[in-house]
């Protein structure tokens, strides 16, 4: 069977560095950091009081306060994302064809605000179980993508895919497979997440993943810096609407970019550190170079997982200069988490977008924080630290992983 192209017509952003798209770039091309002290509950006693949150987010200002009181934040995300996408792509939805209009989402978490809440709320009772009605259906992961589909009446494949931080690119790589497949026509496709809460913030102080740098929260996520001590816990979401080719050509869709391939693989080595050889990391993008169809040389710029952990951040860039070889030295690598923070589930799709407006706009978003050079990072290596930098892109490359060993990287070209 002859494989179906993928094209990006249609992107929405809302994120700690801007709550729409043309916001998210700015911020990106600016080197703003999202980070600052948490505002969400009393931090005090915490060993991270700081986090990556959204500014200035109401969602009664996006869809009816009922309706907004039966989502959980993280679905309250993906909606409002979706449907600045979905009106980026002027897609003619009174036209189309609902049953081969399809959505996948990702989530590493869910709905973790409504389960820490109502826990707490039967635990300072007298024991009598009393649980909203709206607990589940406000919890479980999936109904991200219900809501999408509900709203707008798609038919087609509907799930919602959970594989922890690499859960967005995950759902974008499965819609990609989808359409190339001809099993649709149109995907909606990307993740959300909202941890930014006492059980998310206290969880990953519990595992050591957070950064406590709290007399500076704005250079506290710094990856591929000396003195990098974890990560800056994000929210928010990304959405992006992915058509088949030719269907995007005879409506006449604007086109952003064209995922060409992708890849997947696991480290099968641990739950929560990465593999010290880098393993999976290296298989995941030769598999994704293997189903592009192009060869290392052809790639221009990789925005990296570069969460700001001491192993990970430099077991990617061991795994890229043993892909890439010499052409690692040609390469633009960032890490936008040092804006964003770590968005878990939703991170591989606003980095899948960063990669697509630095095709689009022909700038590489920066790396910033850099304060101290790395010894154990090679200094040839051109990390697009502080600032960003011009350059034409015609392919890019995004990298996602996930506790539990899972790797996803996704690959971009621009469309003539």
């Amino acid at each position: 069977m002859s494989f179906k192209r993928v094209v990006i017509t249609g992107v929405g952003a809302l994120t700690p560095i801007g709550n729409t798209l043309p916001e998210y770039w700015e911020g990106l091309k600016n080197g703003k950091s999202g980070a600052g002290p948490i505002t969400r509950f009393d931090s005090t006693l915490f060993k991270t009081k700081f986090a990556c949150e959204l500014k200035g987010f109401d969602p009664n200002n996006f869809m009816d306060r009922k309706e907004a009181r039966k989502m959980d934040p993280f679905a309250q995300y993906a909606m409002v994302s979706a449907d600045e996408a979905i009106k980026d792509s002027n897609l003619p939805i009174a036209e189309i064809d609902p049953d081969r209009v399809g959505v996948i989402w990702g989530s590493g978490i869910g709905g973790l605000l409504t389960f820490q809440e109502e826990v707490r709320s039967f635990a300072a009772g007298d024991g009598t179980p009393r649980f909203n009605p709206f607990f589940i259906p406000k919890m479980i992961a999936d109904l991200s993508a219900g809501h999408i589909s509900i709203k707008y009446n798609f038919r087609g494949p509907n799930y919602t895919t959970v594989s922890a931080c690499a859960s967005s690119t995950n759902a974008l790589y499965d819609a990609y497979t989808y359409l190339k497949l001809g099993k649709a026509d149109v995907m909606i496709s990307g993740g959300s997440e909202a941890a930014v809460c006492i059980a998310g913030v206290g969880g990953f102080n519990a595992l050591k993943a957070l950064s406590e740098r709290n007399e500076s929260p704005e250079t506290a996520s710094r990856p591929y810096d000396k003195d990098r001590d974890g990560f800056v816990l994000g929210e928010g979401a990304g959405a992006l609407v992915l058509e088949e080719y030719e269907y995007a050509k005879r409506r006449g869709a604007k086109i952003y970019a064209e995922i060409i391939g992708g890849g997947m693989s696991a480290d099968a080595y641990h739950i929560t550190a990465p593999h010290p050889e880098g393993a999976g990391i290296i298989k995941v993008m030769q598999y994704a170079l293997e189903e592009a169809g192009i060869k290392p040389e052809e790639v221009d710029y990789i925005n990296t997982h570069g969460t700001s952990t001491p192993l990970g951040d430099l077991g990617e860039i061991k795994a890229i200069q043993k892909v890439f070889g010499e052409h690692a030295y040609k390469l633009n690598i960032s890490s936008t988490k040092s804006m964003t923070g770590h968005l878990l589930g939703a991170a591989g799709a606003i980095e899948t977008i960063a990669c697509l407006l630095a095709i689009k706009e022909g700038i590489i978003p920066p790396t910033i924080n850099h304060f101290t050079d790395d010894p154990e990072l090679d200094p040839k290596l051109n990390m697009t630290f502080n600032t960003a930098q011009k350059r034409d892109v015609k392919v890019a490359l995004s990298n996602t992983f996930g506790f539990g060993g899972h790797n996803f990287s996704i690959i971009l070209r621009k469309v003539d």
